[in-house]
């Protein structure tokens, strides 16, 4: 019976089943007896059942809470779902937040110009990015406490930890490498060459790969996470100058924010542009949540997350421009409570020529939910 195990389809997988029961049916039944009009009767209420189902996977995101957490500038966020943890990258520091409450509950402090942290779970520890001082440290997740720091190439922006491998790699952005660390031991264990400026990156564990976007060449480098090698470059073109970078491993479908105002989208089995969708300006991140089919960029310029649904491996839809705040151009997304995280501030009067001052205090976390 395991072919009428229907809820454990996804939506595309009800229509393909709809579909070969149908013309099975109406191979069968003659074009005017009842058999063929209660077909076409189940045929238009599962259809109406899909259609609800994908207009609740589009349900309109709204904030939900900010949460305050002081001065100093920010990059990434990154979320611990089964722990139930935020981390924010501030400054000096890291900010550990409850995702449950929404309560900040301790921090990483000793993180000079900290982009990133990648947790590593199974061993108890993360590894945050620290770009001023050119080092990776290793965090104690029970004390969060900095336990020891390992050298890399100037200026490590993204991080992510690849747990078949137990390594750690962050990619230096003026080094244009990734510096690759055993997570256990905190030795580099390879130093790969990207041939241009690193930004954020994705694993696809199943297929053994990591893909970081080449922000200064417009192209997607394919490492092999077995050889520390790069197996291919991608140019993603009309995209340009690629930040956020997410990933749906099920239907192989990189998600790409880029600087000219466009989501473009990749196949990640062989980088043939699959679509490219209208965004917001001034996108840094990208997320995609694989509960509700959702991809997302943020656009700091703008003031807006660009929301995009997968209707299909080959089709996508805006379906939200979410108004959130000028600034807010760092992002991630929490897969079990289908919330998103951004962090921006409030900005007072610009002088001629200078950047506007960021109002002490004033920088929060926006959460929003639908």
């Amino acid at each position: 019976m395991g072919a009428f195990r229907l809820h454990k389809l996804s939506r595309s997988g009800w229509r393909a089943q709809l579909a070969r029961f149908a013309r099975f049916i109406f191979n069968l039944c003659p074009m005017n007896s009842s058999s063929y009009r209660r077909v076409l009767w189940i045929t238009a209420s599962v259809l109406g059942f899909i259609a609800v189902a994908d207009a609740h996977a589009a349900e309109k995101y709204r904030l939900l809470t900010t949460i305050p957490i002081g001065d100093g500038g920010w990059d990434y966020l990154s979320v611990d779902s089964p722990n139930h943890r935020l981390y924010v990258s501030h400054a000096t520091k890291v900010v550990v937040i409850d995702t449950g409450s929404d309560a900040i509950v301790g921090e990483i402090a000793d993180t000079p110009g900290v982009h990133g942290i990648a947790v590593a779970p199974e061993l108890n520890r993360a590894f945050t990015s620290n770009g001023r001082e050119n080092k990776v440290g290793v965090v104690d997740l029970a004390t969060l406490k900095i336990s020891a720091k390992i050298d890399t190439e100037t200026n490590p922006d993204a991080i992510l930890y690849e747990p078949a491998h137990q390594e750690v790699y962050a990619f230096n952005g003026r080094g244009k490498s990734a510096t690759v660390i055993a997570a256990t031991t905190g030795k580099v264990v390879a130093t790969i060459p990207l041939g241009g400026k690193p930004e954020f990156a994705q694993l696809d564990e199943k297929a053994g790969r990591i893909y970081d976007n080449i922000e200064d060449k417009n192209e997607v480098a394919v490492i092999d996470a077995a050889k520390h090698e790069v197996l291919a470059r991608w140019p993603i073109a009309p995209g340009e100058s690629a930040s956020g970078m997410a990933i749906d491993t099920a239907h192989h479908r990189l998600f790409l924010g880029c600087e000219n105002s466009l989501m473009m989208i990749l196949d990640s089995t062989d980088g043939h542009v699959v679509a490219s969708v209208p965004a917001g300006k001034g996108i840094d991140a990208a997320a995609f949540d694989p509960g509700t089919q959702l991809a997302f960029t943020s656009n700091g310029r703008d003031g807006t997350v660009t929301v995009v649904h997968e209707d299909s491996p080959d089709n996508f839809t805006v379906v939200q421009t979410l108004e959130t705040e000028r600034s807010a151009r760092t992002m991630t997304v929490d897969p079990a409570t289908h919330r998103i995280y951004l962090i921006a501030a409030k900005f007072g009067p610009a002088e001629t020529g200078k950047r506007p001052p960021i109002i002490p205090g004033s920088v929060h976390v926006l959460v929003y939910g639908q």
